[in-house]
């Protein structure tokens, strides 16, 4: 939990200034403050229980540094990356936490994810067969390496390493991300 809310802390300026001013720059910056507030509830979570938070992990310095590599369209792909694999880690903690407060706070943040993956998905359209394949290799290392990451923690949720990239990959399927309707509403039922 100390890494997502590590990666769900930051100021979201890049995004910000590469959105520009307008209806588009508004909603990213009402997204920016509510990646924030998931971040805010994941450090009481933490605090709650006794366990420190931690000012960086290098998953997180990946991402940021690749999400500034390029221009928006890059910065969308890879947000829809994070996006999409935590629709399934907050549902794996939602279901999977004995403790309540663990369970209410994962609900709230997995609503919030299951509107952020069409708002990026709107915004980056059809996206060109390179580009595609692009994303997929880093989805599938973005997933891998998380599964990795976070083995023990997801074992102590019911979810081993291998099921839960297989269920974020149908979360892909299912969604059509990165190549189907991007209006379809995001859905994390599927087991």
């Amino acid at each position: 939990m100390q890494r997502f809310q590590v990666g769900e802390s930051g100021d979201g300026a890049n995004l910000i200034a590469k959105a520009g001013g307008g209806a588009y720059g508004a909603a990213v910056r009402l997204f920016v403050a509510e990646e924030q507030n998931h971040a805010r509830m994941l450090e009481h979570l933490l605090r709650a229980a006794g366990q420190p938070t931690i000012s960086s992990h290098w998953t997180d310095a990946v991402f940021v540094r690749l999400r500034r590599a390029l221009g928006l369209r890059l910065e969308l792909m890879v947000l829809l990356i994070a996006e999409t694999v935590a629709l399934r880690y907050y549902r794996a903690l939602r279901d999977g936490s004995r403790d309540p407060l663990t369970a209410d706070v994962a609900d709230r943040i997995l609503q919030d994810e299951e509107r952020h993956v069409p708002f990026h998905q709107a915004r980056l359209g059809r996206v060109c067969p390179p580009a595609r394949a692009f994303w997929w290799l880093l989805f599938v290392g973005a997933v891998v390496t998380v599964a990795h990451d976070h083995a023990p923690g997801l074992r102590q949720l019911g979810v081993g390493r291998w099921q839960f990239v297989v269920q974020t990959l149908e979360i892909v399927r299912r969604q059509r991300i990165m190549g189907g309707d991007a209006h379809r509403p995001a859905r994390t039922d599927a087991p």
